[in-house]
């Protein structure tokens, strides 16, 4: 075995401290030295946007809603409106997606959009997402993975992140005040809180009462202290927050594709410059 150049051991201490303080995987590409042709190789480019779809997928989705709503999100990433968006601005669009109940998961890891062919590369792999298993609609501890690993997770950095969360139910698994904590520390690490809620008429019209089996209640009224309210007006409070943060609803799952086109483009493209309610 060929010894270790003395100044080589320092240079790749250097450069393992820098990835860690970045946290970013793309200065990974400052280990990779010269190219073939002797030219030392260029960091990736940072993205304009970067694009968390979080998708609720508690008891209250069934098959059928999982369905609509996975076609709805390759629907969107096909839709030529949203892949202009996405591609029109140097470095592209970064793409993951979250679905999350009693625990969060990364469904699709980071993707960069910068061209039609990945927009529909991404839309294949979402179509192709296995349905995740849980009975309740854990909000809190989505914000927190998305905090402590999706985003850290980014291959290069990004000017904007927005986090776009869709569902039919409030969280019914976290403390009130546990609630405002986590959404608090994902703000802190960047990020825009985008909301679509899904209503469903005769199922959420009221949440937060405590004495009906509203979705995402699983099969008990929630144990939690919540008020009586709209679904609407809970994602207000609760989840929408951030610069140029907006709600968006949906008028039930049909209606899911259509309105996750129109937000994609006003999220992507940066046309919401103060809260708006749509």
């Amino acid at each position: 075995m060929r010894p270790i150049r003395p100044g080589l051991r320092g240079d790749l201490a250097r450069t393992l401290r820098r990835v860690v303080r970045t946290g970013f995987a793309a200065t990974t590409a400052l280990l990779i030295g010269p190219t073939a042709d002797g030219a030392r190789a260029e960091p990736a480019a940072a993205a304009a946007v970067a694009l968390v779809v979080s998708v609720d997928v508690s008891q209250s989705v069934d098959d059928s809603r999982f369905v609509l709503q996975m076609e709805g999100i390759a629907e969107a990433l096909e839709d030529p409106g949203v892949i202009a968006a996405m591609t029109g601005h140097p470095g592209g669009t970064l793409f993951a997606m979250v679905t999350w109940a009693d625990r969060a998961g990364l469904a699709v890891g980071w993707r960069r959009i910068a061209s039609r062919a990945d927009a529909f590369a991404a839309a294949a792999q979402v179509r192709v997402t296995p349905r995740q298993s849980g009975e309740f609609t854990c909000l809190g501890q989505m914000f927190r993975t998305v905090t402590a690993s999706v985003l850290p997770a980014m291959p290069v950095p990004a000017e904007r992140i927005v986090v776009d969360v869709s569902g039919d139910g409030i969280d019914n698994c976290t403390d009130p005040e546990n609630l405002e904590t986590e959404r608090t520390a994902l703000l802190a690490a960047g990020a825009t809180i985008n909301g679509l809620p899904i209503l469903v008429p005769g199922e959420n019209d009221v949440v937060g009462a405590g004495a009906y089996r509203a979705p995402g209640y699983g099969l008990r009224a929630t144990p939690l202290p919540q008020e009586r309210t709209d679904l609407t007006q809970w994602y207000r409070s609760h989840v929408v927050a951030g610069p140029g943060a907006f709600l968006l609803k949906a008028a039930g799952y049909g209606d899911f594709s259509r309105a996750l086109r129109r937000k994609f483009v006003i999220e992507v493209s940066g046309l919401a410059p103060g809260r708006r309610d749509e």
